[in-house]
This record gives structure tokens, sequence and C-alpha cells, in this order.
């Protein structure tokens, strides 16, 4: 078993952060307080931090031929679990920088790969390998 991670992160509104990670996401909330709200990031531990004086646009790379937010974080979904919250996202009218779609087509790094701005403009990305055994390889 892969040990969980923990990740902070600033936001600039903790009520919209509850909306997009709680609500749009369906990521269950932990401790909080006035200034932070833990959350459940599919079985990992993030934490929307009240700072606004910490938010800035993302530089970005260009990765396939799209422009990739170089700080972003996110996830690894089960194949399956990555199509229906792509289908869920898209129903809800979800804006994304990238749209849900396979990267590297027919390569070792083929993925299906989707990213999208919380409240704040963190840059969040979600991805799936058909074959979780090529995550790594080269």
């Amino acid at each position: 078993m892969t040990a969980p991670f923990h990740l902070a992160f600033p936001v600039h509104d903790l009520g919209l952060a509850r909306a997009f990670y709680g609500g749009l996401l369906g990521c269950a909330e932990g401790r909080s307080s006035d200034h932070w709200v833990d959350f459940d990031f599919y079985g990992h531990q993030v934490v929307a931090h009240l700072a606004p004086q910490e938010l800035r646009p993302a530089a970005e790379n260009v990765v396939d031929g799209k422009n990739v937010p170089v700080r972003h974080f996110g996830v690894i979904l089960e194949w399956e679990d990555w199509h229906r919250l792509a289908d869920r996202l898209q129903g809800a009218g979800v804006r994304f920088i990238i749209e849900p779609g396979i990267r590297f087509a027919g390569q070792v790094g083929e993925q299906a790969t989707m990213f999208l701005l919380d409240p704040s403009g963190n840059a969040l990305e979600f991805k799936s390998f058909r074959d979780p055994s090529r995550i790594f390889a080269k």
C-alpha cells in the first residue's frame, strides 16, 4: 500500500473551497478552523489554508502540445473512476484548462488526463493509466 500524502495550499475563500472540494469533487471534510480546512482527497490529506496573499497564476510548460500549469497537484485514479469523474465534471459545466482526453496516445506513458482550477486558481490534474504498471515506465 502506498502511504497517503499531505499537501497544504492557499485559498482566498474557505466557503468556495468547501463547495469545490467537498461539493463538486466529493471530498469528505476533516478537521477545520476559521483559517483552514482538511479534506480527504482520494485517501490523501489536503489542507486549504486561508492565505489570499499567497495566490498567483502558475507558470506553464508545453507537454504533448498543451500548456500545463507547472504548479499543480492531483491524483491518479483507476481508469473507470477517472471516466466517471470526467463525466460528472463535464456534466457540471466545469471549465477545464485541459479538457479530459488521452495524452501520449500509443506511447509508453499513455494516460487519461484533465486539468482544472479550483476557485482560488490552484491547478489540479486528474489522471489515469489503463495499465497502472506503466505509471513510471520510460
